[in-house]
């Protein structure tokens, strides 16, 4: 069984995983249905309550385990 952790990594490295509600194709990574990372500009959408845009407790995990497990710097606000 694959974790969120290495779909993060599979995310990171550009290849497609999938772990319940956390997936990613290898280029956009998504909570549930809700774009949360490119990797095209290193971006990692703060959907949490901190960003402003809280969408579900298990979103804000993905996010912020996004940040944590990736050196990609670019958090954007959405907005």
């Amino acid at each position: 069984m694959i974790t969120n952790e290495q779909v993060i990594r599979a995310w990171h490295n550009g290849k497609a995983a999938k772990a319940g509600s956390l997936s990613t194709d290898g280029s956009d990574l998504y909570s549930y249905n809700l774009l949360i990372g490119k990797h095209s500009g290193g971006m990692i959408f703060e959907h949490t309550a901190q960003g402003g845009s809280f969408y579900s407790q298990t979103t804000s995990k993905h996010v912020n385990l996004a940040i944590r497990l990736s050196d990609f710097a670019n958090i954007v606000i959405p907005g």
